[in-house]
């Protein structure tokens, strides 16, 4: 049997931190930025921990679980 791949979309998407939590990144930071205020851009560059209704579903196109 072969392996089985994970997404390659989620494995650029998300990150695991050391405590097995899953990090992602905040959308609307790439363009259209001039509308934006500065305030909310900087809390957009932060990344965040991904809700946990959704953990189960990104562990397995990690191929986590």
């Amino acid at each position: 049997m072969p392996k089985m791949k994970t997404k390659s979309s989620a494995k650029k998407r998300f990150k695991l931190t050391g405590s097995g939590k899953i990090k992602r990144k905040h959308a609307f930071k790439s363009h259209i930025l001039t509308k934006k205020s500065k305030k909310r851009k900087l809390r957009l560059t932060h990344s965040t921990l991904v809700h946990e209704s959704d953990v189960n579903s990104i562990k397995e196109q990690l191929r986590l679980k």
